[in-house]
């Protein structure tokens, strides 16, 4: 076992709402399902309870549970009490590099970096992109601070870090974190955490005693939202777990659920804002608290520029499949 999938070193100082939820993450470890092993419905089942609750605490254990099935995937053990992060997002003002077995540069979007043991973390390397793991609480690893001003998700902290020849593990070859099936399958465990969040905002309208008939026209529209984000995630855990979600098939069926479950909670934020007003947001502090953590949480689905991704992707397999839309 290698230097960085080690013991973690003595914890740092963590906000108590953040321990509780890395208590959540690491208790979780071993317990929820892995994707694709039969029982991936439970897996996100787990992660839309959770955010249905709190989703502060969905945020922080779906990236850990996505990191740890990212390890399973090839092959490598989760360090016993450690907690993990996924940091592959790219910005033109932060690139990371490796050479000769080290990290150097900028990675942008790194949650709760200044607390976590792990994480795995894309980077460039003549050969493309590739993931390493690296021990976040090593030399050369600097959490750029103060850089979050959200309103939602306020206690997961997702700015940049700065890495200075940082010691890392390869983990699969080049490209291989794209290529994956696991890679489509924790994209949808987001979308499961982005249904849990709308149907969380939604109990406040569901339980109203309002009756008049826009408030029924609102309950009845965000019942509709939910159960179609619903069917489809549990579609979608049908198809992970039948092997029918790899290559080009994860690929759709990834930009699909997601593109379905954050309308529909998109759409829940909205009717529930309409049907209840200002109240909720100003004097009912959880209320508002999800609503601004679901607003941020729904930005990792990039909108229309996910859509046509989608397009594209149809047209291209359209050509081959003429078997839509059964």
């Amino acid at each position: 076992m290698s230097s960085v999938l080690s013991t973690p070193s003595p914890p740092a100082t963590v906000p108590p709402a953040v321990e509780a939820a890395l208590d959540v993450a690491r208790r979780l470890t071993r317990e929820v399902p892995l994707p694709a092993s039969g029982r991936t419905r439970r897996r996100w089942q787990v992660l839309a309870t959770l955010a249905e609750q709190d989703l502060t605490v969905a945020r922080v254990v779906e990236a850990h549970l996505d990191a740890v099935a990212v390890l399973a995937e090839a092959g490598l053990p989760v360090p016993e009490g450690s907690t993990w992060g996924v940091f592959a997002a790219e910005a033109p003002d932060a690139v990371l590099e490796s050479s000769g077995g080290r990290l150097t540069g900028r990675k942008p979007w790194c949650s709760l970096a200044g607390v976590l043991t792990h994480a795995l973390v894309t980077a460039h390397t003549p050969a493309g992109r590739r993931l390493f793991a690296v021990d976040l609480r090593g030399p050369g690893v600097h959490v750029e601070e103060g850089a979050w001003h959200s309103r939602g998700l306020v206690d997961v902290p997702s700015g940049p870090v700065r890495f200075e020849a940082v010691t890392a593990e390869p983990v699969g070859e080049a490209g291989w974190y794209l290529r994956r099936p696991g890679f489509a399958h924790g994209g949808i465990g987001v979308a499961a955490c982005w249904f849990g969040g709308a149907a969380g905002v939604a109990g406040p309208l569901l339980r109203s005693a309002k009756d008049d008939p826009l408030t029924e026209r609102s309950r009845g529209t965000v019942d509709l939202r939910l159960r179609s984000a619903r069917l489809a995630l549990d579609a979608a855990a049908d198809d992970v777990d039948a092997g029918r979600a790899t290559g080009t098939a994860g690929e759709l069926l990834a930009l699909r659920t997601r593109s379905i479950v954050a309308g529909a909670a998109e759409d829940v934020l909205t009717e529930v804002g309409h049907a209840l007003g200002p109240a909720p947001l100003a004097f009912d502090a959880a209320h508002a608290a999800r609503v601004a953590d679901l607003t941020v949480y729904l930005r990792q689905h990039h909108a229309d520029h996910d859509v046509a991704a989608l397009g594209r992707a149809v047209g291209a397999a359209g050509r081959e499949d003429t078997s839509w839309p059964w």
